[in-house]
């Protein structure tokens, strides 16, 4: 029964990831997610199921919510299930979320190349839920150890998950201004590196390259090239074409509100 549903979300997320039409997937996708919550024993949780009803929270909260209350309420609820998953995969992992630096820093020794898969969901998980909590001081205080955790990760597995780990490190450093701290080349280098690593296949990290790093540098020529390659791609790519037509539909907005901004 479990092996049946561990197929089942993994065909779930396929169907999802290769669909061009948005709007239908979020239609869909609450019931989609519902139905896999159902099938996670409360007592024997299965890691793969729980990763997996994670990743649907990360991917309807991140990509379809704009409203603060329901994106706090998703993604707490996508974290929840991304913390026993990464506890059950090691005892010891439990502690990445309540330790103190200096023992998150310690437990960040002992991950290892099997461990990646599995704290990479978690700390896109965590990141969900600090950004849908960044108006509370306590959520942002976090932000240290999910840049530290996908740091480690990256150090481990350069290209894990086609280069994701790169395009949130970018995200992180392109969060404020160098005036305040930021590390703009920093970011751009990640975004670079993202680009390489999907061969440019992944729209979104362009358009988010784009929206955080370009905006925040007030590099328009790099903000409308990067928003036409998108626009000008091909959004048809295995497991990527939810993600690319969601990639294209941003671009079209951050291109036509590119005269007011700069």
């Amino acid at each position: 029964m479990s092996e049946a549903s561990r197929d089942l979300a993994q065909k779930l997320q396929t169907t999802m990831s290769n669909h061009n039409d948005p709007q239908l997937i979020k239609a869909a996708l609450p019931g989609y997610m519902l139905m896999l919550e159902s099938f996670i024993d409360e007592e024997e949780p299965d890691t793969d199921m729980l990763l997996a009803a994670a990743e649907m929270y990360i991917a309807y909260s991140g990509a379809f919510i704009e409203d603060t209350d329901r994106q706090k309420k998703l993604s707490e609820r996508g974290f929840d299930y991304a913390k026993p998953a990464v506890c059950q995969h090691n005892e010891e992992f439990c502690e990445l979320k309540s330790s103190d630096y200096a023992g998150f820093l310690t437990l960040l020794e002992q991950v290892e190349e099997d461990d990646v898969a599995v704290l990479a969901t978690f700390g896109v998980a965590w990141g969900n839920w600090l950004k849908a909590n960044s108006d509370d001081f306590n959520a942002i205080a976090d932000l240290p150890k999910v840049t530290r955790l996908m740091e480690r990760l990256v150090a481990i597995e350069d290209d894990f998950q086609q280069g994701n780990g790169h395009l949130y490190l970018g995200l992180i450093h392109s969060l404020t201004p160098p005036a305040v701290g930021g590390k703009p080349e920093l970011a751009k280098q990640h975004f670079e590196r993202a680009i390489e690593l999907s061969e440019g296949k992944n729209l979104m990290v362009k358009v988010t390259y784009a929206q955080q790093y370009a905006r925040m540098m007030f590099d328009q020529e790099l903000h409308d090239q990067l928003l036409n390659e998108v626009l000008a791609a091909d959004p048809v790519v295995p497991d990527l074409t939810l993600n690319n037509t969601l990639a294209q539909q941003a671009a079209q907005q951050l291109l036509a509100s590119a005269e007011d901004y700069f």
